[in-house]
């Protein structure tokens, strides 16, 4: 199915925007009753979820601090979010936070190809092995978010990335307070988790303000051995003046060590157990387990020497890697980014970022295929990042009669490396460290660079009519993103060379009317490509020569069409859409089974979803708000593909995404009391394209409740709060596909699941001074 068609270039329009705006970076959207994201001063006056935007132009709900501060201290803002009609998240643990098994799915695209920003600053598609970005836990601290706006579908014109196909999710940071104060916050919970949170502001001094805060947390697995950790430290100083003039500086540096938890399979967890993990501190198991492989090179049975505590596996399963003895991520980071917004003497504003990011990461493998000596037959196997990138955007904002018009783009540069090494073990592994920064490797798989340039420009219109009660809202952008990789150590299984995902024009457009002061309706159209990844280089070279001109990037069209109308004590939406996503790219080996050929990046035709999403807030009393959604999705595979055979995915739904969602979140907040209860049902979901298997769907309850006790002394408040996940203490798989999905899984042997975390508690004392 692959097709040859020319590379698009940018058009002179394009071209001229580029010019224009050569150092600018993530343009920061215009307030509320645009089709944009709020500003900071406006997200931070929300005071609850928002599911009706009004005016927008397209399906757009908001959620705050304080829906944030319901969750455990040091929770994903992700978790928060995942209440918001057709948002899918999942983790194995109860915050969210372990980076390996987090995962988002949005109107049935996966988070590959969502797009995520903070405060216009790109965060890439927060994948966890580092390439374009970082995820939103390491770039700021939870406690510092003001609010988060999803947009299903592309989201903002002038979103800052190359990857939102199906939605864009936005953070934006908390500013500083304007009275100096400070405030102290300590957890303890359930697997000896400990987290403390501290920050400090300056208070206002002439139009200057700046805080600085830092968060220390240690926390055990709930299951197996070893710890999950992190040091982070956030600054924001901001100088205003006049009327709109602004400059800010945040500055994030975080220090992540994280064990691993092993993935599952269907068959795996029914012979084990859920509990069953990693073998640390088991290394007499693990040498076992190796030294059977190494002396008979089978990977299976008890009478090839694998310990007798494996035998409720099938016979022909692989045992080898049923476990291993340790799995774990080291990440390093610092984003700092310089924002300006200027009032052009009242005609015009100008909105201006440049943001630089530093990654050092390890992935840690301790692998039994490959022995340290004939003594010790186990050696660790990392994956070494390295990544620089940095750039800027920028938007013009002005006014001509009727129509209001915004200017911008994007511009990114970003230098990422990556390699496999091998280090030798003389004994037992107990203490988590970065290997390549204090030992060499006595063996290196493969070292490739990449160099890759992102360019973006877009123009768009917004024109009001009918009394302010019509916005229409028209535009395109043009896009490019080239990779250039260099292979650095021979290998037969990477390539270099350079590819080069572009187009010219990508519409989209928009169109709300108010009904009355209620109530008003939307309907939008959008198109979008996404940037090719480090997969196509990842195969020998001659094939890579033969695919880099005829693969085609991924390209998504949706419609959207919706109602919302709010009042006194009530939101309401109900928004439907349609989304053809084109060109979908999987690795395959496009021949028989009896042939002989590599397996390659290719285009495996199209998918179509539908959908439906309903919200409902009502506020029956003061204090009390009830959050009601459902989610009725249905995307399926257009296209059989060709991989040792034909794959028949033609009309079977993608793998991952549940056709139903419901979410129910209560939440009481008077005279100082804080209640919540929150319940999500999550519909079953395939784990194979040809939906031969998949998993089981489940409830999951949540609760939490504290009481503030205002001005205690020196204190100007105190806080108490308890937190319970998993009320029920349900057990059920978590997320799917963490080690990839396959065509068929009929045994169920694909191990690509995450059990999720047990019930949990977690108790948090807050002062203020």
């Amino acid at each position: 199915m692959l097709k040859s068609l020319p590379c698009l270039r940018p058009t002179a329009l394009a071209i001229a925007l580029a010019c224009a705006f050569p150092t600018m970076a993530a343009a920061l959207e215009p307030a509320a009753e645009n089709d944009a994201a709020p500003a900071d001063s406006t997200a931070k006056q929300l005071d609850a979820v928002s599911v009706v935007a009004r005016g927008a132009t397209r399906q757009v709900q908001r959620i705050n601090q304080q829906d944030i501060e319901r969750l455990p201290a040091g929770s994903s803002p992700l978790k928060a979010i995942e209440k918001l009609p057709g948002v899918q998240f999942q983790s194995a643990d109860a915050t969210g936070a372990y980076e390996w098994s987090t995962a988002v799915y949005l109107h049935g695209f996966d988070q590959s190809r969502l797009g995520f920003t903070l405060d216009g600053v790109p965060l890439g598609n927060m994948a966890y092995g580092v390439t374009n970005g970082l995820s939103i836990t390491r770039a700021i601290l939870s406690e510092n978010i003001a609010s988060t706006e999803l947009a299903q579908g592309a989201g903002a014109l002038g979103t800052a990335s190359n990857s939102n196909l199906g939605g864009t999710l936005q953070f934006y940071s908390a500013d500083p307070e304007m009275d100096f104060g400070a405030r102290l916050a300590q957890t303890f919970g359930s697997d000896s988790a400990q987290r403390t949170f501290v920050r400090v502001d300056s208070g206002d001094h002439g139009g200057f303000s700046a805080y600085g805060a830092y968060a220390a947390s240690d926390m055990d697995k709930w299951k197996g051995d070893g710890p999950q950790k992190y040091e982070q430290f956030n600054a924001k100083a901001l100088y205003s003046w006049g009327e709109g003039n602004r400059i800010s500086l945040f500055v994030d540096k975080s220090r992540r060590k994280e064990q691993d938890y092993m993935d599952l399979s269907l068959t795996s967890q029914k012979a084990l157990g859920w509990d069953f993990d990693y073998l640390a501190p088991d290394w007499a198991t693990a040498a076992q387990m190796a030294r059977a492989y190494q002396s008979t090179g089978a990977y299976a049975g008890v009478a090839n020497g694998y310990p007798a505590s494996l035998a409720a596996l099938p016979a022909d399963y692989d045992w080898l890697d049923s476990t291993y003895y340790w799995g774990s991520g080291l990440r390093n980071d610092t984003l700092s980014a310089l924002a300006g917004s200027f009032n052009l003497g009242g005609v015009a504003t100008l909105d201006l970022t440049g943001y630089y990011h530093y990654n050092r990461g390890e992935g840690q493998w301790v692998t039994p295929y490959v022995p340290s000596s004939a003594q010790v037959p186990l050696s660790m196997r990392t994956t070494d990042y390295g990544l620089d990138r940095f750039g800027g955007t920028g938007a013009l904002k002005f006014t001509l009669g009727m129509h209001e018009i915004e200017l911008g783009g994007w511009a990114e540069n970003s230098q990422n490396t990556q390699e496999r090494n091998y280090f030798l073990l003389d004994a037992p592994l107990t203490t988590l460290y970065n290997f390549y920064e204090v030992s060499d490797p006595f063996f290196r798989q493969f070292l490739q660079k990449y160099h890759t340039q992102t360019r973006m420009a877009y123009a768009q219109d917004t024109v009001r009519l009918m009394d302010q009660r019509l916005t229409l809202n028209f535009g395109a952008k043009a896009v490019s993103t080239k990779t250039n990789a260099r292979s650095l150590v021979a290998s037969s299984s990477y390539a270099q060379g350079s590819i080069e995902a572009d187009d010219s024009f990508l519409p989209q457009v928009g169109a709300s009317y108010a009904l009355d002061e209620h109530q008003d309706l939307y309907l939008s159209y959008s198109k979008n490509i996404a940037a090719f990844d480090y997969s196509p280089f990842a195969t020998g070279q001659a094939t890579f020569d033969s695919i880099r001109d005829t693969l085609e990037p991924e390209q998504s069209q949706t419609v959207q069409l919706g109602y919302r109308t709010s009042g006194e004590g009530y939101q309401a939406s109900v928004g439907a859409y349609y989304t053809k996503f084109k060109n979908r790219l999987l690795v395959t080996s496009p021949c028989s089974a009896i042939q002989t050929c590599s397996a390659i990046l290719s285009n495996v035709g199209d998918v179509e979803s539908t959908g439906l999403d309903l919200a409902l807030i009502v506020k029956p009393v003061q204090g009390l708000d009830w959050l009601n959604t459902v989610s009725l999705d249905r995307s399926k595979y257009q296209d059989d593909y060709l991989n040792n055979g034909v794959v028949e995915t033609g009309g079977k739904y993608v793998v991952g995404v549940p056709s139903l969602m419901f979410t129910s979140s209560l939440n009481y907040h008077r005279d100082g009391w804080r209640v919540s209860l929150d319940g999500k049902y999550t519909g079953r979901r395939y784990i194979s394209y040809l939906n031969d298997s998949q998993v089981p769907e489940y409830w999951v309850f949540n609760a939490g409740a504290g009481y503030d006790f205002g001005k205690v002394g020196v204190f100007s408040n105190i806080g108490l709060s308890l937190n319970v996940t998993n009320l029920a203490d349900k057990r059920y798989f978590a997320t799917t596909g963490t080690g990839g999905y396959v065509a068929s899984d009929r045994q169920g042997y694909n191990q690509t699941l995450m059990a999720g975390a047990p019930r949990q508690a977690f108790f948090t004392l807050d002062a203020r001074f």
